[in-house]
């Protein structure tokens, strides 16, 4: 197989090759979450085209799901819908149409038995902290912005340049390898890029000043946001029944074992069903399964360099225990991040403050105890009971709720949750992607298709490109939530008017 076209350095990238759609194609999105079926429902609104979606699990969304326990709705994790993205923002509102509400954003960091706002208020921050401590701040931020780093190759380096040393090792350094589970020095500046982007100590002053008119430019500044009435999934239900509606399929428990590829194109999916195993061809494959996953799959089996890039690809994994507590209104905000050491919990959701129809029960709260953990570990590996006791043994310690008034709990694992961005991960992603980009009607989107930290809106937004790629256009989906504004580089259109047969 070719490898794709090289860009210059320092020239505008070079786009891989597409087969344009045709009448009739078959195209197969692999995967039921934002991306896969994004590009589903575009397809199926287009027509011409015969669209079939491929979830392995029984739930639609991916990481966007919200799960159901006795009436009890919760997200895997929180998604606020807050995008700058025109098409991303329609799209949501046609998909979901009225049953978008609008909800105040507030949360904080639990450090040591203090609140601090987050996103970091500065005067709150520093008064929290106390006086000699906060004058340990302001003179390590000063330090920092008269002898920064020259270079930032880290998170820690990132940080450090926007918040000093000091701020950094308090509110950041803990929280984030609790996440990650490897140090700070380890993980990319290209995450922080993604994440706080715009955002330093002096923007977070301004803000609080209300001096800074274009705080709603930084998208960590937010104070509130839409959100579906029952959560995410929602969105997610909606869009296959409008996929179905439009004469597409979404397949559940459908598992892809293996893509077929012959002459330099894959021409079939291998998936393991509830019935056995079938054998699904098409013209194009647009693709969310973990890039790792992805390589692994392709049937002849890729070059042995090309595997062990895929291989070298590493992912945090996630589990949310949810609560049920007999009694209402616990804390305001929509979530707490956990800093404090000695346990285990790294954030709360309270889902009674996203929306209160996700908790079916007046009087009772639904929390969302969040665990980061790699598949097999420890925690992990725990039964849901012993869970649960966790759980509930932690809030009654961070003295958020009397774990007495926890009356029900359930567990829900989500694998391959985070791609991780580690000292390697570059190495690796460029070299699976060199040989994913000379197929031409192999399409990967979303987080985890992309190895990247993608928001909702970011997946969303690599589908939608891909879908006008199919009919013309040129867009660089790859470049989607880099560390530049996205829409001053390229302009976000369908090359052509959606038309219905008919």
């Amino acid at each position: 197989m070719p490898p794709p076209p090289q860009a210059a350095p320092g020239a505008a990238p070079v786009p891989r090759p597409v087969d344009p759609v045709r009448p009739g194609d078959r195209v197969v999105c692999i995967g039921g979450g934002p991306a896969g079926l994004t590009a589903a429902y575009l397809l199926a609104k287009r027509g011409g085209v015969r669209v079939t979606v491929l979830e392995g699990t029984k739930m639609l969304g991916g990481i966007s799901q919200t799960a159901q326990y006795k009436g009890y709705r919760f997200d895997i994790g929180g998604h606020r819908f807050f995008t700058k993205y025109e098409p991303v923002e329609a799209l949501w509102h046609e998909i979901l149409g009225p049953e978008f509400i609008q909800v105040p954003r507030q949360s904080r960091i639990h450090y040591r038995g203090k609140y601090f706002d987050y996103p970091l208020k500065a005067w709150n921050a520093l008064s929290g902290l106390g006086l000699i401590e906060a004058v340990r701040c302001v003179y390590s931020y000063l330090h920092a912005k008269a002898r920064p780093s020259p270079v930032e190759e880290n998170l820690e380096q990132w940080v450090s340049n926007r918040f000093g040393q000091r701020l950094y090792k308090i509110f950041f350094k803990t929280y984030t390898e609790k996440v990650w589970g490897i140090p700070c020095t380890e993980i990319r500046a290209e995450w922080a890029a993604q994440r706080i982007q715009n955002l330093s100590l002096a923007k977070a002053i301004l803000n609080a000043a209300s001096i800074n008119r274009r705080s709603n430019a930084i998208k960590s500044l937010i104070d509130r946001f839409q959100y579906p009435r029952l959560g995410p999934g929602q969105m997610w239900e909606m869009c296959a029944e409008k996929i179905t509606a439009l004469g597409g399929q979404v397949l559940m428990e459908h598992q892809v074992e293996a893509l077929e590829h012959e002459h330099g194109r894959v021409v079939a999916a291998r998936v393991r069903t509830p019935q056995g195993v079938v054998r699904i061809e098409g013209e194009h494959f647009i693709c969310t399964m973990p890039v790792r996953t992805l390589v692994g799959a392709l049937e002849p089996a890729v070059p042995e360099a090309v595997r062990r890039a895929g291989d070298g690809l590493r992912y945090r994994d996630f589990l949310v225990v949810a609560l049920i507590l007999d009694q209402e209104k616990l804390f305001t905000d929509n979530w707490i991040y956990i800093h404090t050491p000695g346990v285990k919990v790294g954030r709360i959701q309270n889902f009674n403050n996203w929306s209160e129809a996700m908790v079916p029960d007046k009087g009772r709260t639904c929390l969302g105890m969040e665990y980061f953990c790699f598949e097999g570990d420890g925690l992990w590996a725990a039964k849901d009971a012993e869970l649960v006791a966790l759980a509930t043994e932690e809030l009654g310690r961070l003295g958020l709720a009397d774990p007495r008034l926890v009356v029900d709990g359930t567990v829900v694992r989500m694998p391959k949750a985070y791609p991780i961005y580690d000292s390697d991960y570059r190495r690796h992603l460029d070299g699976a992607r060199e040989f994913l980009d000379g197929i031409p009607n192999l399409h990967p989107v979303g987080r985890n298709g992309m190895h990247k930290y993608n928001n909702q809106d970011h997946s969303m937004l690599t589908a939608m490109m891909v879908v006008w790629n199919l009919y013309g256009a040129k867009h660089d989906v790859w470049a989607v939530n880099t560390d530049f504004e996205y829409h001053e580089e390229q302009k976000l259109e369908d090359p052509k008017p959606v038309v219905r047969a008919g």
